[in-house]
């Protein structure tokens, strides 16, 4: 018999309290022609069997291929260890930690993250409150607007070989505030922004300078010259980071003369499987000087009346505490779920782990596009030092190719023709520390099929 939540007896004497004869009765101010009604198209039910069978079925229909899609979400070897303790109750069901004296263990949690964060990018401070990495760049972008007192203007510099879907999210959330989008085109050459894009806007007033590295194309940006050129221009310097890059590269922290004022970016490399896209996290990381800025939730350490080491909230520059209007943001997540997971990433893998896991990445790309570009008709289409991507010139349409490779069971990469039809036939590519020689020559042998 199929559970029923309310008995017969349980509706009536809800329908007398309200003094409604009938559950029809309850709902008649609603137009017949928008009430669902009977809902035909639900299939009959079925036990439990019957479902296991069925979910079977259709796990063998969509065995996941052999990935090499990057573009901003990777394929990471996730420790079993993670998953299996980020799903007990504790942390499963756990909501913001507005009480501490009942959220300790969260509390902290949170607090090492933001310590493991604010180390990872040699930033001071680091938050836990945003969705992903595109919207940790508008927050970020809203932030240096209110920060940078020596600049009363609106206007970003924000470079073309930015993610193009960041720079879709970032367009939509400031637009309406008035703030303006100035883009930065890139080297055809090297993939790269040059500081000679910069050149025309010398003299003029801008409030922040975003700086990917690596970029979209994998390619490594001139970091300490962009830094350094910002801050001569009275200009705060946005990082947009891959956290994974950070475990063999400068952090932004450390970048030109006195680093990189905001680092931000999406924390799914770190222990967030790729889901089908989401739900993933966004980290935001500041100098000290910043701090009173920075939006969402922050965790300090403290000691209680007895001397004992605790954590609380604190500097909750949020909607909850004040009129809506003066918020400093109105973003209400702090993804904690997707953060523990980050943090029991870090701390299994621990420092020489990331490196490992981003120095695999890296000979495992170059490895791949040695061999993809010994066959006829493809080439590398940037000259210049990458990480974990990079930009393949192909002899036919990318959408051909890939049709052609997911037909062979692989995910060949990205297709650069809608966000970059001056490319022509390119293809971004990205291989992982999951990927071993036999899954490379694999996409090289069904890549020189397609050739």
């Amino acid at each position: 018999m199929p559970f029923i939540p309310h008995t017969p007896d349980d509706i009536r004497e809800m329908l007398a309290a309200v003094g409604a004869p009938t559950l029809a009765a309850l709902f008649d101010e609603i137009p017949p022609a928008l009430q669902v009604g009977e809902l035909t198209a639900l299939p009959e039910a079925l036990n439990e069997r019957q479902i296991s069978r069925l979910m079977e079925t259709r796990a063998a229909e969509t065995a996941s291929p052999l990935c090499f899609l990057g573009a901003g979400a990777y394929e990471h070897h996730i420790p079993a260890a993670v998953w299996e303790i980020v799903g007990r109750g504790e942390f499963y069901s756990a909501y913001t930690p507005y009480q501490p004296e009942a959220s300790q263990g969260t509390l902290q949690v949170l607090y090492e993250y933001q310590s493991m964060m604010a180390g990872l990018t040699a930033l001071a401070i680091s938050n836990a409150s945003l969705y992903d990495g595109a919207s940790a760049l508008a927050e970020a972008l809203l932030m240096a607007v209110r920060a940078n007192r020596k600049s009363k203007s609106k206007r970003i510099l924000i470079p073309r070989a930015l993610h193009p879907l960041y720079r879709r999210t970032v367009h939509a959330i400031v637009h309406n505030q008035g703030i303006e989008l100035v883009e930065l085109p890139y080297d055809p050459t090297g993939g790269h922004t040059p500081i000679d894009a910069l050149a025309p806007y010398a003299g003029q007033d801008f409030a922040a300078l975003v700086i990917a590295q690596p970029n979209f194309f994998g390619v490594l940006e001139e970091v300490d010259q962009l830094v350094d050129w910002a801050h001569h221009h009275q200009v705060l310097a946005v990082a947009v980071v891959n956290p994974t890059a950070l475990a063999i590269l400068k952090p932004p922290g450390e970048w030109g003369a006195a680093g990189a004022d905001i680092a931000c970016g999406d924390g799914q490399p770190l222990g967030s499987p790729l889901s089908s896209g989401g739900p993933y996290f966004g980290f935001l990381c500041c100098r000290q000087e910043l701090v009173r800025q920075m939006p969402g939730r922050l965790v300090g350490r403290t000691v209680d009346l007895d001397g004992e080491t605790g954590f609380t909230l604190t500097l909750q520059a949020r909607e909850q505490h004040i009129r809506r209007s003066k918020a400093t943001s109105n973003i209400c997540t702090n993804q904690g779920l997707m953060v523990t997971a980050a943090t029991l990433y870090l701390s299994l893998l621990g420092p020489q782990g990331l490196e490992q896991v981003a120095a695999a990445c890296h000979a495992n790309t170059q490895t791949l596009v040695a061999q993809l570009t010994q066959l006829p008709g493809v080439s590398r289409m940037f000259a210049r030092p990458g990480f974990h991507e990079a930009v393949l010139r192909v002899p036919r349409p990318a959408s051909e190719i890939l049709d052609g490779l997911l037909a062979r069971g692989i995910l060949g990469g990205f297709d650069l023709s809608a966000d970059y039809p001056e490319l022509g036939d390119a293809l971004l590519i990205c291989a992982t520390e999951t990927k071993d020689a036999d899954d490379l020559q694999r996409y090289a042998a069904a890549l020189a099929e397609l050739s």
